[in-house]
């Protein structure tokens, strides 16, 4: 047998059982043929094989996101970004939202994200009467970066039938001023039932993810954990791109929409579309629900009151029975399991909810989650331990939040979004982004899990330090794991699936604090390169 594809002289890093590290990879149609030194691969190169010269570079597994929102990100390509490096304070906000509105046809939408009032130099949310200054003819919505907090003008509250009469959604807040009058202000299930109404047609959708897609797979990312959008339609969507080919990663797709999550988990529960139905492009993943909220906002659910705020301890979406009543039914008919849950009080609650589901329904190799697993303190990892609860946190959080989680929680930051802890309890956690919410690139999520320093050089939980190959591994054989996929990706193994990515430099050679500067220059899906950056990898027949 001949290879198709021939990597040689690399720093293969192949994170199976043993974490070699050895020279070469040999790969036959979409999967991996061989692994070893250059000398038993090159005896696989024949007259059409392509023989790619790594030169000493990392040739690593495919990485694997394991939540992120794919539409969510697209979306917000399409849309101002308050992450552009102009914008430091609302007054350059509001010009760019100015220059949006001469552009856009009145009645349609104007859309702002990444949104981050500490980062303003006013440090405050922009009004409802600077929004309407700009147009009360176009409906405007800013969206705060956690997602979970939004600013809007009248017109689209108007548009979205909220007036000052308009109760309080469960698990949401409609903000008014001391006078009882509307604010603009979005808080948690009141700003999800808004990105609701302010929805995308679908043509910009279907441009949105094949932008999604592209900007994931430049960075090697060839799978993802979708966490979830717009419930059916969202799922529609996905299906069809991938089938189009214009989304290339791979999707395990969570059963979740943003606003009343429970609704459309218990729509697929009752329809029987199980997890793990699919094949290797598109797989039905986790039931989930929401459980609290944002921990930038901050509004998640803790046990003590915010270090910063003695009278606030967050926001809950569902009691613990209500929890249950829909994920506990899910479990039973055989589905995995997870919430949203960042603070200590939602873990707590959503774990009593998994430990009551295991007594009156045992299964074995459930693996159910926990997505973000914010605030994770010693006897929630013990608990998580013995129920074989996987967590998945997000290791760049603190790189680009790391300031605002010690003003809001002081020491509880040592537990947040841990790693070293989960690795010593031999807890299996996989690594994510949480995109659009921070920057989707693996390699900033490495570097920030093996230095816990914040952008600007703050320590944030330092105990939680890990080494670079624990890192890789996060984003890689532990997100196949969270998915039930570890037999077919996550690792370079024989008769694995072909998806790796190749690095511009040697990952384990480099300064750890300069991680973060590596770059992607190839990723190869199925045995296809799908992203070439121009580099001097040597690639001949």
């Amino acid at each position: 047998m001949k290879a198709d594809v021939v990597l040689i002289n690399g720093e293969v890093i192949t994170v199976d059982q043993k974490n070699l590290v050895v020279e070469a990879v040999a790969i036959k149609n979409n999967r991996i043929a061989v692994v070893g030194s250059n000398q038993e691969v090159k005896s696989f190169i024949g007259e059409n094989t392509n023989v790619i010269d790594l030169q000493g570079k990392t040739l690593l597994p495919g990485f694997i996101d394991s939540h992120i929102h794919l539409i969510s990100y697209g979306e917000n390509q399409l849309a101002v970004s308050c992450k552009a490096e102009h914008i430091d304070s609302i007054e350059a906000l509001l010009d760019d939202l100015k220059k949006k509105a001469l552009e856009t046809p009145k009645g349609e939408w104007i859309r702002a994200w990444g949104f981050n009032e500490t980062s303003m130099k006013e440090k405050r949310y922009p009004t409802i009467a600077e929004l309407d200054e700009i147009s009360v003819e176009h409906p405007i919505i800013v969206s705060r970066t956690c997602h979970h907090i939004s600013v809007v003008n009248s017109k689209a509250l108007e548009i979205a039938q909220i007036n000052e009469n308009t109760p309080d959604p469960n698990g949401g807040i409609i903000e008014k001023n001391q006078a009882g009058r509307l604010t603009g202000k979005l808080i948690e299930a009141a700003n999800m039932g808004m990105n609701e109404v302010a929805s995308y047609t679908e043509s910009e959708l279907m441009k949105a993810v094949k932008i999604a897609s592209d900007h994931f797979v430049a960075a090697g990312i060839t799978s993802i954990h979708d966490a979830g959008g717009n419930g059916a339609e969202s799922y529609r969507l996905l299906q069809q791109a991938v089938k189009s080919k214009d989304i290339r990663v791979r999707i395990y797709a969570m059963i979740c929409q943003v606003n009343n999550s429970h609704e459309f988990v218990n729509k697929m529960v009752e329809a029987g579309v199980v997890t793990g139905t699919g094949d290797e492009r598109f797989k039905v993943g986790p039931a989930k629900l929401f459980t609290d909220g944002s921990s930038t906002g901050p509004t998640i659910a803790t046990r003590e009151p915010y270090s910063s705020d003695s009278n606030n301890s967050g926001i809950l979406y569902y009691s613990e029975e209500e929890i249950y009543k829909v994920l506990g039914e899910a479990h039973k008919k055989g589905y995995q399991i997870t919430v949203h849950a960042q603070g200590d009080k939602a873990i707590e609650m959503y774990l009593n909810c998994v430990e009551r589901a295991l007594k009156e329904a045992p299964r074995k190799n459930h693996r159910h989650r926990i997505e973000h697993a914010g605030i994770s303190t010693p006897d929630l990892q013990e608990r998580m331990k013995q129920l074989e609860v996987i967590p998945i946190p997000n290791p760049p959080f603190p790189y680009e939040y790391g300031e605002i989680y010690v003003h809001n929680y002081g020491e509880r930051v040592n537990y947040m979004y841990a790693a070293r802890d989960y690795i010593d309890k031999n807890i299996v956690a996989a690594g994510s982004s949480d995109a659009p919410v921070t920057d989707y690139n693996p390699l900033l999520g490495i570097h920030t899990a093996v230095n816990r320093k914040s952008r600007f050089g703050a320590e944030i939980g330092t105990n939680q330090s890990i080494s670079v190959l624990e890192a890789i591994k996060l984003y890689t054989w532990n997100g196949a794991y969270a998915s039930f996929e570890e037999d077919i990706k996550g690792s370079l193994e024989v008769g694995k699936l072909a998806d790796l990515v190749i690095l511009n430099d040697s990952i384990l050679k480099a300064e750890q604090d300069r991680i973060k500067d590596l770059k992607v220059e190839t990723t190869i899906i199925d045995g296809e390169i799908v992203y070439q950056k121009e580099n001097d990898l040597i690639m001949k027949n």
